[in-house]
């Protein structure tokens, strides 16, 4: 029986420190569900697993574009589907670990995903006017051709909005009906790490600032030094857009700091959004529970046995 386990849930809750773990443990591999962490040279602002933590177990999906190549949720999903697919035929279990919802989602559902190609110019045009009006304007418009995907895309993230556009204006149908659910294909244990609000603020926080201590300021440098725009997609994520503002002398560091701990904070409601602590697919448990380790283990573990009555509704 083909079986993965799922490590979600928001931003600086320990997904990646319980991932490898477990990976460990199991004698399993580590396939990224991180939008940001598929890009080549983005490593402290992606908060990517450093070469000493890759090195406790193999890891799949990280740096498999440079920041400037395009790439979808259509392209994850079939690059993630072929490594599941190598892992299992070498008799491991996977461990998906990410807080991109729609990354881990579109896997455990079995989306398929609509085959439109790019339109480069048009896109280049819908940035701008987004530059110009305002991302909620441009939000706005999608929320008027299609309200379900509206809902679930970030009025931020400019990129998604434009490709739900894109699809609409090129099939005339709406994202959200062509987004079809056809099932995974292999059973899922989905575990949850959360943290009390004013908890996982402060761990951000922290983070951001140890983001800063570590070279966040230098790598965006790098970036720009190696020809990577401030305007590419890949450089519209927090920690980078911010740099690069303080970078070109818009705002200085303080400011700059200010800015990624609140859009972060923001980022943690809207993934909220996709890991609710009421979906009965997700076993949660709290990030900072000082038997966290063992009790992920005791999940997995009857999970694997196929123990039922142990993991419940998390098998799906």
């Amino acid at each position: 029986m083909r079986q993965l386990v799922a490590i979600v849930g928001p931003t600086a809750t320990g997904k990646t420190a319980l991932g490898i773990h477990l990976a460990r443990h199991f004698q399993g591999e580590v396939v990224n569900a991180d939008s940001r962490q598929v890009y080549r040279h983005m490593d402290i602002g992606t908060a990517k697993p450093t070469p000493q933590e890759q090195a406790q177990a193999p890891h799949h999906l990280l740096d498999v574009v440079d920041p400037d190549e395009p790439f979808s949720l259509g392209q994850w999903l079939e690059l993630a589907r072929a490594a599941l697919a190598d892992i299992w035929a070498r008799g491991k279990i996977p461990f998906l670990v990410g807080g991109t919802g729609q990354y881990v989602w579109a896997l455990l559902e079995g989306w398929t995903v609509p085959k439109v190609p790019p339109q480069p110019q048009w896109r280049e045009e819908m940035a701008a006017w987004a530059a110009q009006h305002g991302p909620q304007a441009l939000h706005r418009e999608l929320a008027l051709r299609d309200p379900e995907a509206a809902r679930l895309i970030d009025p931020r993230n400019v990129r998604r909005v434009i490709r739900a556009l894109e699809v609409i204006r090129s099939t005339g149908s709406p994202f959200s009906q062509l987004r079809r659910k056809e099932g995974p294909g292999f059973s899922y244990l989905c575990i949850g790490l959360w943290l009390p609000r004013e908890e996982l603020y402060r761990r951000i926080d922290q983070r951001v600032d140890q983001m800063i201590a570590s070279g966040l300021v230098d790598e965006v440098r790098r970036l720009l030094a190696m020809g990577y725009s401030c305007r590419l997609p890949s450089m519209s994520g927090i920690g980078y857009k911010e740099i690069c503002r303080h970078l070109a002398g818009e705002i200085d560091l303080a400011t700059a700091v200010a800015r990624i701990k609140w859009e972060t904070h923001r980022l943690v409601r809207h993934q909220e959004n996709w890991f609710r602590r009421t979906d009965p697919r997700i076993h949660w448990l709290r990030a900072d529970d000082p038997n966290l380790s063992e009790k992920a283990k005791d999940l997995v573990a009857a999970f694997l046995l196929g123990t039922k009555e142990t993991v419940g509704p998390c098998a799906s």
